[in-house]
């Protein structure tokens, strides 16, 4: 409930990692006490209580080849807070649904700020950046998500998914067409359908979840999440106590399979008498939860955007004019059977 005298604690820790591949990182990460205004790592930040004005905690993971990709990503980063310090910090109207709102407008107001400059610079053109930003107030948690960074929540040894990939693999998979194994191993699995930065516009995925006492929130890039299961995540979150330990060995575990990618993780522990109590014993809603925003507006259906060392596809190209890319593809397909079937 809004007003809470009691206090909600956070503990959190970041780290990103170049690799075993990657002559370069392109991720950042950020976390922010937008209370204090502060937005660093230090002690008075990785521990503190969750003030009237909450706490930020940004994921993103850059993409474009050469300094396109960093530069996307902190952008990304440093434009999201900005704006929350603006705007957030200037209403009267403090409510979580306007801390909901204008954690939404910040990521939007971060990809107008990233095409932008692409646009006015061809050297970074095509550039663009995954963003999983997650603010906490009171005893809940707003997400943002464009791309396929992820959220996990580990309550009572268990990770939880609580945002939902971007990705062509996740609408396959939504669409029956491939299990969860099968696309965690497809070569397409670098396929998202949108980040910030391709497109003048983007769809923004917006959910919460209700925190409590014990919670564990991991936020991450697609180099852990494409190399650690989170049943492997949740045993190393239960079994290490330091925050800076878990951070250390889920990077040390991606890397041993391989490091193919950039690795970024930041997690965060809560406590205090303002959250409740996990009752093991009740059904608890825990997974990926629309938030009923009053300003519904939204600009794109989602595009193509390629990770990885291939650029982000130019959107004039790769545009679907239709409500999801699996029923793109499935279209495609069936025009090229006709086409040639015709032809012969």
């Amino acid at each position: 409930m809004f007003g809470r005298s009691k206090p909600v604690r956070i503990a959190v820790f970041g780290k990103t990692d170049l690799g075993r591949t990657r002559d370069h990182n392109e991720d950042r990460f950020l976390v922010a006490d937008l209370t204090r205004k502060a937005a660093s790592l230090q002690p008075d930040v990785r521990q503190h209580d969750i003030g009237p004005r909450g706490t930020l905690l940004v994921v993103a993971d850059g993409m474009g080849g050469a300094a396109a990709g960093e530069l996307a990503s902190e952008m990304a980063t440093d434009t999201i807070y900005a704006h929350l310090l603006k705007t957030w910090n200037a209403e009267n109207e403090v409510t979580p649904q306007r801390f909901a709102y204008r954690l939404k407008e910040a990521v939007e107001v971060a990809n107008a700020s990233i095409h932008a400059h692409a646009k006015a610079h061809p050297e970074v053109r095509g550039m663009g950046t995954t963003t999983t930003a997650a603010g906490v107030l009171n005893d809940h948690l707003y997400l943002t998500q464009v791309g396929d960074s992820r959220a996990y929540l580990i309550r009572g040894g268990e990770a939880h998914q609580i945002t939902k990939d971007q990705s062509l693999m996740q609408r396959l998979v939504e669409a029956g067409e491939l299990t969860e194994e099968e696309a965690a191993q497809s070569e397409r699995r670098n396929i998202i359908l949108q980040a910030l930065g391709p497109d003048p516009k983007v769809k923004v995925d917006l959910t919460h979840q209700e925190v409590r006492r014990g919670d564990v929130l991991v936020l991450c890039s697609d180099g852990l999440s494409g190399q650690v299961k989170k049943e492997e995540i949740a045993e190393i979150v239960s079994k290490t106590p330091e925050l800076s330990a878990i951070c250390d060995q889920l990077i040390a575990l991606a890397n041993e399979r391989g490091g193919p990618d950039n690795i970024t993780v930041v997690v965060a522990r809560f406590d205090g008498d303002g959250l409740r109590v996990s009752d093991g014993t009740q059904q608890e809603d825990v997974g990926h939860q629309v938030y009923p925003l009053i300003d519904t507006e939204t600009s794109t259906e989602p595009v193509p955007v390629y990770k990885g060392s291939r650029p982000p596809v130019p959107n004039k190209e790769t545009r679907k004019q239709t409500r999801t890319m699996v029923l793109a593809v499935i279209a495609v397909a069936a025009l090229l059977v006709w086409y040639f079937t015709r032809n012969q």
